[in-house]
């Protein structure tokens, strides 16, 4: 904006523009931004690392069932020099592990067919082909590994390729490693067409999205969460056809999502995620001075204890709490402010404030905000910001099919490292 442009501005307009001007800039606590786009405190002003004084240390717990013991007893008196024989008594005065790995080699096992003549026709007879000789000669653990630390620790083909050689000696290309990872996409993929379908069946679904780049475009990852099973899935859409896809036609009772309009009105009920919500007064707050974002954090955290006890409650007694607190809203939303950051809060506590309370109706079977979602999302975030999203499209849908298995399977308290190994064997 030029001196002309600043001229032909009102009174009013000038002062809108200098407080816009004055506002703190949005962070994680105040917005949804990640946490990693904050500014960083300066060294001086920053807390020491290390423990704090007073604090009580800690130590690793020893091994339920250690692989060997070696005890070692003392063979003269440091006293009086006496020899000590091993048959005096003993007792254990302390005992202490040493963690090693073993030598870390490929085990190569070679498989011969053999051939024999027959000694009543006379014809050549061949062993029956070894299932090793028919596909790739990496075994499934090889296999699990490489998808582990290609999907849950970001480790690009090259650092994959460099690392297999340096500690295990062994000569992986790039080219070997891609076709491995895509072949053990599969027995991923058809696991995840049956978690899709008790998705399908549940009566309770949160629902949220992050972008991902896939083949040098935007596209997005979503995540589709319930009791019992948690489904991951790439689309260059963020539109609500991608929901409708997904759940194929099923409309379960209650929907858990921020208040994007695509994750809207795919269920009986909608519960709005209140997290979002907060982060935006929090905003409010910091940034204007009028009394609205005051008393939102005010009714947030009544409806917030609410949502922690309770179990504790009557049906009765949430019915009627729910009426005080829609009331209590419908007061707070009557204000008129005069500030611009109140008015766009203002107007989406008003938006969302039929889905607000939603969980009152069915305690106990949906939560108040989406965090179980954007727990999910937070592996796959990261890997994006390591590799900066997929080259092809099959890597971005079996990424998502091996998250999605190992993610359900940790509901049941799985590894994903246990999983990956479990399918490929």
């Amino acid at each position: 904006m030029n001196r002309n442009d600043l001229q032909k501005l009102s009174k009013p307009e000038l002062i809108e523009l200098v407080l816009k001007m004055q506002r703190p800039g949005k962070t994680s606590r105040t917005s949804s931004r990640p946490p990693s786009s904050d500014k960083k405190a300066r060294r001086q002003s920053a807390r020491p690392g290390g423990a704090k004084p007073g604090h009580k240390g800690h130590s690793r717990d020893l091994a339920e069932n250690p692989d060997e013991r070696v005890d070692h007893r003392p063979d003269e008196c440091p006293h009086c020099k006496a020899a000590l024989d091993l048959g005096l008594a003993s007792e254990v005065a302390g005992e202490y592990d040493e963690i090693d790995l073993p030598e870390l080699a490929p085990v190569v096992r070679r498989h011969r067919r053999w051939s024999v003549i027959c000694p009543h026709c006379g014809k050549r007879v061949k062993a029956p082909l070894p299932e090793a000789a028919c596909g790739s000669p990496f075994g499934p653990r090889l296999n699990g590994l490489v998808v582990y630390l290609k999907t849950f620790q970001s480790v690009s083909f090259a650092r994959l390729e460099q690392m297999f050689d340096d500690v295990f000696g062994l000569k992986l290309s790039q080219g070997a490693l891609a076709n491995m990872l895509r072949r053990s996409h599969r027995p991923f993929t058809k696991q995840k067409r049956r978690i899709t379908g008790h998705l399908r069946r549940a009566g309770m679904v949160a629902s949220d999205e992050t972008g991902i780049r896939i083949e040098g475009l935007n596209g997005y990852h979503w995540v589709f969460l319930s009791e019992n099973a948690i489904v991951h899935e790439p689309r260059l859409s963020r539109a609500a056809q991608v929901v409708r896809d997904v759940m194929g036609g099923h409309r379960p009772q209650i929907w858990l999502s921020d208040g994007y309009c695509g994750q809207m009105n795919h269920g009986r009920h909608h519960q709005t995620c209140l997290a979002h919500l907060a982060r935006d007064v929090a905003y409010g707050l910091e940034a204007s001075d009028d009394d609205l974002p005051f008393h939102l954090k005010i009714w947030l955290d009544s409806v917030f204890r609410l949502a922690h006890d309770i179990g504790t409650y009557a049906m009765s007694t949430l019915k009627a709490k729910k009426r005080e607190l829609d009331n209590n809203l419908a007061e707070i939303l009557n204000a008129n402010p005069v500030c611009e950051v109140a008015e766009k809060l203002r107007a989406k506590f008003a938006r969302a404030s039929p889905r607000l309370l939603t969980f009152l109706d069915f305690p106990g079977q949906v939560e108040v905000t989406n965090n179980a979602c954007e727990r999910a999302l937070r592996p796959a975030v990261i890997q994006r910001k390591v590799t900066n999203g997929f080259r092809s499209m099959w890597a971005a849908e079996g990424d998502c099919a091996v998250r999605t298995v190992t993610d359900t399977a940790k509901l049941k308290g799985q590894t994903p490292f246990q999983t990956i190994t479990q399918i490929l064997t």
